[in-house]
C-alpha cells in the first residue's frame, strides 16, 4: 500500500509554468506566440497563410498543446518568410516552455496514417538540433502553399527548440495527404515526449544530467 501511495503521489506532480509567450519583429514579419504544454489542445492560428494555419491545428490538436499564433508578413511576395518565422518563434516559445527539461520524458515516436499516406516521426528533445527530412512530396503547391516550405518550417522549429527530428514518408502519393500526416505524426510525438516521467520527474533525463 505504501508503494501504490508514492507512486500516485508521483503521477500528481505535474509540473506548472510550462508556458512561453514569445514576440518576433523583423523588417518582413511580426509573429506572436503563445503556447501551454500542459493544454487541451486549442489553438487560434491567423498567419496569413491557410493552409500553415490548418497544420498548427494539427500540431496543438494531436499534442494537446494550447497554441495561439498570429502573424502578418509579406506574403505579397510569398509566404517563405512568414512560414519560416512562425516555425523559428514557435521554435523559441518551446525551449522557453521547457526550461531545463527537467522530468521530461524527452524522446518521442508516431508513426501517422493519413488514407494511402504513412509518415514516421521520431524526435528527441536533445539540446542538438538536428533535422533528417525524408519526404517526397509530388506537387508544388497545396492551393497556394508551396510545399516546399514544410522543410522550411521544421528547420526553423528544430534550429530554436533544439529538437532532433527525423521525417521519413513511408508510403503517400497525395500532397496534402503526406502533409498533413507528417504534423500528426510531429505532434503525438511531442506529445509523448513532452510528458513527466513519473519514475523520475525531479531529474533531467540524461546520464550527463543537462540537456
Amino acid at each position: 500500500m505504501t508503494n501504490t501511495m508514492q507512486i500516485t503521489d508521483k503521477l500528481l506532480q505535474i509540473p506548472t509554468g510550462r508556458i512561453a509567450t514569445v514576440s518576433r519583429t523583423t523588417k518582413e514579419t511580426d509573429v506572436q506566440v503563445s503556447l501551454n504544454l500542459d493544454g487541451q489542445g486549442n489553438c487560434h492560428a491567423n498567419t496569413g497563410v491557410p493552409f500553415l494555419d490548418h497544420m498548427l491545428h494539427q500540431i496543438a490538436s494531436h499534442g494537446l498543446i494550447d497554441l495561439e499564433v498570429k502573424a502578418t508578413g509579406d506574403i505579397e511576395i510569398d509566404d517563405h518568410h512568414t512560414n519560416e518565422d512562425v516555425g523559428i518563434t514557435i521554435g523559441q516559445a518551446l525551449f522557453q516552455a521547457l526550461g531545463d527539461r527537467k522530468g521530461i520524458i524527452r524522446f518521442g515516436h508516431f508513426v501517422a496514417p493519413l488514407d494511402e499516406a504513412l509518415i514516421q516521426v521520431a524526435l528527441d528533445f536533445s539540446g542538438r538540433p538536428h533535422l533528417s527530412y525524408g519526404l517526397t512530396i509530388p506537387t508544388q503547391r497545396v492551393g497556394t502553399y508551396d510545399t516546399q516550405l514544410v522543410r522550411e518550417f521544421f528547420v526553423a522549429i528544430v534550429n530554436h527548440s533544439q529538437m532532433t527530428l527525423h521525417i521519413q514518408q513511408l508510403d503517400g502519393i497525395n500532397s496534402h495527404h503526406i502533409i498533413e500526416a507528417t504534423f500528426k505524426a510531429f505532434a503525438r510525438s511531442m506529445r509523448m515526449a513532452l510528458e513527466i516521467d513519473p519514475r523520475r520527474s525531479d531529474a533531467i533525463p540524461s546520464s550527463k544530467g543537462v540537456l
